[in-house]
């Protein structure tokens, strides 16, 4: 991704908010979503490590990674959706500025749907397959603004014309099966829009989906979140994806985040020796040669398994005896934090 690209793009994004936890250019209003020091675990193993993140309203938050390093945990940590053995074992999680963490199942259910929505990776096996799309959508308004599925079916139907389905009317009577894995990610969208809640989060929204069909729920979330201002985090392994979609980034690995920045200094600056190996791996990255595509050697580490200090040690090309100390988040540049001894160019 080349600067002009990103700055092109840039350039089209309206009332986009920059910042991150500790910058100098803190957000103007209070972040819709505040995480402090969460980890998550089963007791014996260390899932999410100290992770704290922060989202403004009408901002969009990639968390991104290879499988493995604790981005979809996060999300559903935030959300309250964790399943026994797994659970938080430290740190909170604000929203709107009110604590969730210790509230009991009751009152989180009312808080998400209403307050914050999630759009999961397989829309076909998200919705209920013997409900009919519309009364899933209306359902939403039914539990959240106690009005009856009469009342709530025309909004539901005006929602989904809204996202983009065609004949809106006669689609809100289909049943899951019996439309595309793109209609199904706008049905999606349309219930977590439903009662206009403060966050999103889209856990690999896109990924299931051609790209065609990707690139039009793109747009169509970056226009609805442009109208409402709810802040959103993109959970994403597609660096093309994060181009097109954030305003900042934040790199996972191993359950911690090691990056975290604007998405134009992610990617024409990246400073830790992950970011920039997943930065040389794209398919256009200048980096790789043209008879063959980069590639960071090894595998993510398991949760039990991680090596000692910087868990990205075992594979990095920069990797000395200080980095089996664990490496503490610095400041790289004015809006730009990493987690590495040795940040920067590669040596």
């Amino acid at each position: 991704m080349t600067s002009a690209v990103l700055e092109s793009r840039r350039a089209g994004f309206v009332g986009a908010t920059r910042s991150w936890a500790g910058a100098d250019d803190a957000p103007a209003a209070p972040p819709v979503l505040a995480i402090d020091h969460l980890s998550v675990g089963t007791g014996d193993v260390d899932l999410v490590i100290d992770v704290s993140l922060q989202v403004a309203p009408g901002e969009t938050l990639c968390l991104v990674g290879e499988s493995g390093c604790g981005k979809s945990l996060t999300c559903l940590a935030a959300m309250g959706l964790l399943a026994d053995p797994v659970r938080q074992q430290a740190g909170s999680v604000v929203l709107g500025g009110r604590e969730l963490t210790g509230l009991g199942e009751k009152q989180l259910r009312q808080i998400r749907g209403r307050d914050m929505a999630m759009i999961f990776q397989d829309p076909v096996g998200s919705l209920n397959p013997v409900q009919r799309v519309g009364r899933q959508v209306a359902e939403a308004l039914v539990v959240h603004e106690g009005i009856g599925m009469r009342a709530a079916m025309p909004r539901a139907i005006e929602l989904l014309d809204r996202v983009g389905i065609k004949n809106p009317a006669e689609r809100a009577k289909a049943y899951p099966h019996q439309l595309s894995g793109g209609m199904c990610q706008r049905v999606m969208i349309a219930m977590a829009l439903a009662c206009k809640p403060r966050l999103i989060v889209a856990d690999e929204a896109t990924t299931a989906l051609d790209v065609t069909t990707q690139a039009q729920i793109l747009k169509l979330m970056k226009t609805l979140q442009q109208e409402t201002g709810t802040a959103m985090i993109f959970v994403t392994h597609d660096l093309s994806v994060v181009a097109e979609i954030a305003d900042r980034v934040a790199v996972m690995y191993s359950g911690r985040i090691v990056e975290m920045g604007p998405v134009d200094d992610i990617f024409d600056h990246p400073a830790h020796p992950y970011t920039r190996g997943l930065m040389d791996c794209r398919l256009h990255a200048l980096s790789a040669a043209p008879e063959r595509l980069a590639a960071i050697a090894g595998t993510v580490p398991r949760p039990a398994a991680r090596p000692s200090g910087c868990a990205y040690r075992t594979r990095c090309p920069k990797a000395t005896a200080l980095c089996e100390a664990l490496p503490a988040p610095r400041d790289f540049s004015a809006a730009q934090t990493v987690a590495c001894h040795y940040p920067g160019p590669a040596r």
